[in-house]
């Protein structure tokens, strides 16, 4: 047998049980984290204004670029006319982008709702669809639009990746990534099952008022001990 194998094989030993012994204390730590979130918050839910599954789906789709409370300026008083896709046809592009101009992109998310209006009476009976491919398939819905209609209309254990999310996963950090789809499947790896129906929200509300993008508040942080982001304020 050469020389020094042995050496190499119980280098390559020490280094495995390394390895394993870090991702135990990091599935440790993630678990932590979001033992704190659901002892401050057990059923965390999202900011966004909506009557039923469609006025929750055009919601998100406003949302986009936008601040919930901004959105939901717009919509409180356009729900309380137009509630269901043929409802919105009735009102029609220009009434939809006057009612919502104060969003930002009004314009074509106006355009977007009517056309997503249209497709919703043609191909699903004026129902909001259940699946993501047929939510993706509707104008102005992307990964985020049918994730967090999944996940609220449809009970669906999806992670939505916002700014907050995306910023929270990569500063604490949890899952890092240069996407959001990247941050998105690191989160459904480490996330437990348990905790994987409400981790966005949880996230969300982190980022937008404790987890800030310019100050984060470190000091009144639940989770500070467990975050190791470099830059904490005092």
């Amino acid at each position: 047998m050469p020389r020094g194998k042995p050496e190499k094989s119980a280098a390559s030993g020490a280094a495995a049980k390394g390895r394993s012994a870090a991702r135990q204390a990091q599935a440790a730590r993630v678990e932590a984290i979001f033992e704190r979130f659901v002892a401050a918050l057990p059923e965390p839910k999202g900011e966004l204004e909506y009557i039923n599954n469609f006025t929750l789906l055009v919601a998100v789709v406003l949302s986009a670029q936008a601040t919930d409370s901004g959105v939901n300026k717009a919509t409180r008083a356009l729900f309380a006319i137009a509630d269901s896709p043929q409802k919105m046809l009735a009102l029609g592009e220009a009434d939809l982008a006057e009612k919502i101009r104060t969003i930002g992109l009004y314009r074509t998310k106006a355009k977007n709702v009517i056309a997503l209006s249209q497709a919703l009476i043609r191909d699903h009976g004026g129902q909001t669809p259940s699946t993501r491919a047929a939510l993706k398939a509707l104008p102005g819905v992307g990964d985020k639009t049918a994730n967090v209609v999944l996940n609220i209309a449809f009970g669906e254990a999806t992670i939505a990746v916002d700014t907050h999310v995306f910023r929270v996963s990569n500063r604490i950090p949890l899952a890092k990534g240069k996407t959001p789809a990247e941050v998105e499947a690191g989160l459904l790896h480490i996330v437990p099952a348990r905790f994987l129906r409400h981790a966005h929200h949880w996230l969300i509300l982190h980022g937008r008022y404790v987890c800030k993008a310019r100050k984060p508040l470190c000091r009144t942080c639940l989770i500070a001990d467990l975050c190791a982001y470099e830059h904490k304020t005092a």
